[in-house]
Parts: C-alpha cells; sequence; structure tokens
C-alpha cells in the first residue's frame, strides 16, 4: 500500500487514540502492546517513547542498528490505521526529548520522567486503513 497523503489520515494520527505495536521476538514470535504513537507525515516518521529494557526495545535492537519491521496500528471503533516500517532504537537525549514534546501535544500530557527512556523511531513506508 502506498503512503497515504489524505488530511483525514494525518487527522487521525492526531486524535487522542492509543495504538498496538507489533514487533519480533528473538524466536520470530509476534508481540503486540498498547503504546501512545505520534506520526509525523511530512517526514514519514513514527514515535514510540518507552524504557530501553521493554521488551519491544529489546526486540528493536536485537536486529542490529538497521532495525526491523514493525507494524503500529490504531482503532476508533470500525475505523483503523497501520503504520509499517523500519523501527530503531534512538538514545539521543534531544530526539527523546523531540518525541517526549510530540507526545504531549498529541496526549496532552508529557510522558512521566525515566532516566532509562529511549526512543522507537519508525521510517514508515507503508500505510493502510479505514478512518
Amino acid at each position: 500500500m502506498p503512503l497515504h497523503d489524505d488530511p483525514a489520515f494525518h487527522a487521525f494520527w492526531r486524535e487522542r487514540l492509543y495504538s498496538t505495536l507489533t514487533t519480533f521476538r528473538p524466536d520470530g514470535t509476534p508481540h503486540v502492546v498498547p503504546v501512545c504513537a505520534t506520526y509525523d507525515p511530512a517526514t514519514h516518521t513514527a514515535r514510540v517513547v518507552t524504557r530501553g529494557g521493554s521488551r519491544k526495545a529489546r526486540n528493536v535492537a536485537a536486529a542490529g542498528p538497521e532495525g526491523t519491521r514493525v507494524a503500529l496500528c490504531q482503532l476508533d471503533r470500525a475505523r483503523w490505521a497501520t503504520l509499517e516500517g523500519r523501527a530503531v532504537v534512538r538514545t539521543d537525549p534531544a530526539l527523546i526529548a523531540d518525541a517526549e514534546e510530540r507526545h504531549e501535544s498529541r496526549y496532552g500530557r508529557r510522558p512521566r520522567p525515566n532516566p532509562e527512556r529511549v526512543l522507537l523511531e519508525i521510517a514508515v513506508d507503508r500505510t493502510m486503513g479505514r478512518y
């Protein structure tokens, strides 16, 4: 599927909704967890802040510096949208602070302070949905 240029798709990703993130464990089995996420359609980048020791962060880190494919999906009744792409773990404090600000903008609150925080940065290359 192509990247959506539809303003309604972008608006859906600005609503205060939660998502699920699917990563893959080293044995290849899927790991699906609820997350708060943001999406920047201008750069085709999705962001999830999390604890560095979380299973999702470890799954992405285990893939190495080139990252791994993930799926980020949100739904609201019959409306849904999925972003797919390659995720990498970022530890740069400036990138994490930017992601926290984006989180606050979307969800109305800043994530709780966490010295173990990392950023899962997803280079989105496929989108789909019914919104």
